[in-house]
Parts: C-alpha cells; structure tokens; sequence
C-alpha cells in the first residue's frame, strides 16, 4: 500500500457515518445470514449481527458435528430454524444465504472469502484477513473484481471513542510524537502443555479442518481456540492483537509501510510448551521520523500504564492512552492540560455489525469502517513484525516492489497449500 492508498482508506474512515438504518432497511426484505465456524468469535459474530433489523439466520457451517449441533440447538431454542452443513461450498452453492459470515482459523480465508465473493455473497470476515502477505494481496484482487461488501472483523473502527482519540492526535496538542507503543497482555492465557497426537475425535472432519494446511496426525493443542499459537494456521499474537493496535497506531501517525522492522522475543514463559508462536515478543517499526514499537506477552496482564492492552501516542507535550475501555491524556509537567478517561458510549461489536448491514443496505463500501484494503494493510503489517523474528534479522522493507531486501524474508510473503489445494488466481 502506497501513501495514497492509505490515505483513501483513511478518508473512508473518517467520512463513514453512524446513520440510523430505518430510512435503508425498511422496503429491504430480510439479510439471509450464514456462519462459517461456530465455535468462537462466530457464534459472537452471528448474535451481533443478529440484533440488526431484517437479518436472520438460515444456515450454519462447521466441520466440527458436535458444535454444528449445539449451535443449532441453541438456535432452536430462539425460534430460529437453519440449515446445517459440514462442507461450506455447500453452503454457498444453494440459495439459501445473502451474507457469509467466515471465522474459521487464518489458514482458511483466503479460500473462503474467494469462493464467497465469487458465489456473490456479502462477507463479515474474522481478522486477520490471511496467514500470509500473498494470500492478503489476493483477497483485495478478489473483492475488487466482485460486487460484494466486505467487512473485516477490526470492530474497535465503529466504536466513537477510538475515533475522538485520533481527531485528538490529529490535532496536534500533544506536540511531536516520537514514539509509538502498542501491546497486548493476557494473563487470561495460559502456556500450553505437550500432548500426545490422538485418534480424530468422533464428529470432527478432520481433512476440512486442515484444508491447505500441512497434513499432520491430529493433536488437541492445535484445533479449535488452541490453533492461533502454531505457524500452519495463524501468527500468534502478533496477528491477533497486533491487528487491532496497531491499526490505530497508523491511523494516528497517517503512514503506511515502514522503513524498516526487527523483532526480538521467545518462548520465554515456557519454552518447553506445545506452541510454536512466541509468547513474550518485540518488534520496532522504524519509520523516517519516529518508531511505532509492539510488544506481547501470554500469562501476565500489567502491560504499559497498567493496562493489558493498547496504544500509546509520546509526544512532547503528553502521551495519549487508548484502548477498548476508553482514552486519556497524561500530561508533560506544565505543558498541557490532562485530559480525563473518555470512555465508550457502544458496544464495539453490534456498532460494527449496523455499519456492516447498513453499507449491504446501501449498496456502498465507501460507508465500511473496515473495508478489505484496511484488513489487508494491518495484516501485512502485522506479518512483518513475525517475519522479522523467524529470520532474526533486521528487515528492510522496498515499499515500490512490496517486499523485503531480503531473500530469506521474502520467502515468508508466501502462501503454501497442501492437499491439493490451490491459492485462488484472481
């Protein structure tokens, strides 16, 4: 992404509206919604968009049969009948749904999005878009050369309270900013301890789980919430979280790709446990005039100004501090006013679900708060900082070829798929 792209992105941003949705929905018949992947973010993905008005859901996805069924029921129990099917294409081949909704592990969504689009569905997409830079360049060509509205899962962009913090960035007031710091702190999660690869467990459709993964014998660590910490399905928490805020930190500085990044980290809190990602880990994007420096950690939740995740913009004048429980303003010693905690006034997830329905409604991506260009961006930024630790070495990035001076790094942009499977030419 070049400095005009972004700030087209950008300008989106900044131009989309809370407008109410009665004026758009009413002569519209009902959103005929269906999930992919039911066990997670999901199921929190379908009630959200539930509570919008004209949408219901007629369908269900999982290759898991024991979470297919519980959902189902749960659903029942709503007065809500659907469909259910193992196999998403499927899915997307009746007439049955008008919006996807994918949260199935990273390595998944390329392929998914692709055939969703193609099938000419409308798309709520779980971040980080994909598990590699190539994978996220296809999906953008995929989206453009389709008609459907995209949103990507970055739902602090529809909450009002992160975008007064920006407009207070953008102002100016807290002088030269010189350094950026984002993080994420889980004390939440724990370390995961070794276990023997097992028999399939009875219901799972194991295949379709690992699609254009590598094959391996399956192992409890690495299915459901447990498959982010491995490389085969996601980046850990440097694309789980890094994707959130780190999104805000470019937002705030208005740039794009960096100059520069170099990683350092481990499995320091446990190195003889099952993951592959790292569960402490620093990266530092150099930029021509300041840093924007990320950091994580698994088992402790005391991250900087006492709290386990967010961003922080140093300026000269005062460091302003946002996260999902609101922003604040601590002041240099007599050089501006502070300014209070400013907390959110919406849930996050339902706001981004209204703007989602109502950019469907409207036959308009201009009013997405997170288009796919947005996710794409942040996940390829977010892929950096990993890349950067996999090969130790400081990376230079050539922002015209959209790779790194590298060969070993680059090596890394790529998807690689087994099985069979193919990455979508598009």
């Amino acid at each position: 992404m070049n400095r005009k792209d972004f700030i087209k992105i950008s300008s989106i941003f900044a131009a989309s509206s809370f407008m109410p949705l009665s004026d758009v929905l009413a002569s519209q018949q009902d959103l005929r919604v269906g999930l992919i992947g039911a066990h997670g973010m999901g199921w929190g993905n379908l009630n959200a968009i539930l509570k919008q008005a004209n949408v219901r859901c007629t369908a269900l996805c999982d290759v898991d049969e024991n979470v297919l069924a519980k959902r189902k029921n749960e659903l029942a129990e709503r007065g809500i009948d659907v469909k259910t099917f193992v196999s998403y294409k499927d899915m997307l081949e009746g007439d049955i749904v008008d919006v996807v909704i994918v949260a199935t592990p990273d390595h998944w969504h390329c392929l998914q999005l692709v055939d969703a689009v193609r099938a000419g569905k409308h798309v709520y997409l779980e971040k980080p878009i994909g598990n590699s830079v190539q994978e996220c360049e296809v999906m953008v060509k995929a989206v453009d050369n389709s008609s459907s509205i995209v949103q990507v899962g970055q739902w602090q962009r529809s909450q009002q309270h992160f975008r007064d913090a920006i407009d207070f960035v953008h102002s100016g007031r807290l002088g030269k900013i010189r350094t950026v710091k984002a993080w994420s702190y889980v004390d939440w999660k724990k370390t995961i301890v070794k276990k023997p690869d097992t028999a399939v467990p009875e219901g799972v459709h194991y295949d379709l789980w690992l699609g254009p993964a590598r094959k391996r014998p399956f192992n409890p660590n690495r299915f459901h919430f447990e498959f982010r910490w491995f490389w085969d399905y996601a980046g850990g928490l440097m694309t789980d979280w890094g994707v959130h805020m780190l999104d805000y930190a470019l937002l705030g500085m208005k740039v794009s790709d960096p100059v520069a990044v170099m990683a350092s980290g481990g499995k320091f809190a446990d190195p003889d446990g099952a993951s592959e990602t790292p569960d402490t880990m620093s990266v530092v994007y150099e930029f021509d005039d300041f840093s924007i420096q990320w950091e994580h950690a698994i088992g402790i939740g005391l991250g900087p100004y006492g709290r386990s995740h967010g961003v922080a913009f140093i300026g000269d004048n005062g460091t302003l501090v946002l996260n999902r429980g609101g922003w604040e303003v601590i002041p240099e010693k007599g050089r501006m006013e502070a300014v209070a905690l400013q907390k959110p006034k919406e849930k996050g997830l339902d706001a981004h679900m209204a703007n989602f329905v109502q950019a469907i409604a409207k036959k308009d991506r201009s009013h997405l708060h997170a288009p796919i260009q947005a996710g794409a961006h942040i996940a390829i930024l977010s892929q950096m900082g990993n890349i950067a630790y996999r090969t130790g070495k400081k990376l230079y990035w050539d922002r015209a070829k959209r790779q790194f001076t590298d060969r070993q790094a680059n090596s890394y942009l790529f998807a690689h798929y087994h099985n069979g499977y193919k990455l979508p030419k598009v």
